[in-house]
């Protein structure tokens, strides 16, 4: 059997800037998480990172550029979790709420989204950033829309509901309490708020399995009164 040999000098290079990127962005998320927007500086993200804050510069150009790279990934994990979770819930109301409860808890326990939060108080003073935070809160007001689309599918008007304006504030109500949440660490409002929309989904899947029993009861109704003419 061939013995393989040392990687070629340009393969062993790309791998170690893979793996510089890698530790910069995984420290970038970090320093965002625990020590905010300002302090997250090249040389805080650098020492996490346990290399030059050169290197900052280097593969990314800026600060900020590494900043949302790391806000990229904690979203994209983010993401598939949330996606995962609400394709197990089956695209059921009260389902759908359980999720929404239980990654809103993750969301907290783990910090992600102190990661968003410090990015978007952020934006309201950093040139050029306010933009680039909008994008990539898109996708997820697409996806809100997309889980109440399936989830009121089946109701009455549902169709008729503005699947995308409600996305807007879906995700503006879900934000809004991951970070007044966050900040003492006090979730009983947002618990409150859930033990209510549980309360309404629970009489959805009643008021259709009474408009359905009525309608079929007309039905029935028509037909007796047609046989009884005949």
């Amino acid at each position: 059997m061939a013995k393989s040999g040392p990687k070629p000098k340009a393969d062993q290079k790309a791998e170690n800037a893979a793996g510089t990127r890698e530790a910069l962005i995984t420290a970038a998320a970090e320093a965002l998480r625990d020590v905010g927007f300002a302090q997250a500086s090249a040389r805080e993200i650098g020492r996490r990172a346990g290399c030059n804050q050169a290197l900052v510069f280097y593969h990314f150009g800026s600060v900020v550029n590494l900043h949302l790279a790391a806000l990229d990934r904690v979203s994209a994990q983010r993401h598939e979790r949330y996606r995962a979770a609400v394709e197990r819930a089956g695209g059921e109301l009260g389902a759908l709420l359980g999720t929404a409860r239980s990654v809103l808890a993750e969301d907290l326990d783990q910090g992600h989204v102190a990661v968003l939060a410090t990015m978007i108080a952020a934006a309201q003073s950093t040139p050029g950033l306010g933009p680039q935070v909008a994008e990539r809160i898109a996708p997820w007001r697409r996806f809100a829309a997309d889980s109440l689309r399936d989830a009121v599918s089946g109701v009455p008007f549902g169709g008729k509901l503005p699947a995308d304006d409600l996305a807007h504030g879906v995700v503006a109500l879900y934000l809004g309490l991951e970070m007044l949440a966050s900040l003492d660490g006090d979730r009983a409002a947002a618990t409150r708020l859930f033990d209510h929309a549980d309360r309404v989904a629970s009489r959805i899947p009643r008021l259709r399995f009474g408009r359905h029993t009525s309608a079929r009861a007309e039905r029935r109704n028509g037909k007796d009164e047609s046989s009884r003419e005949s």
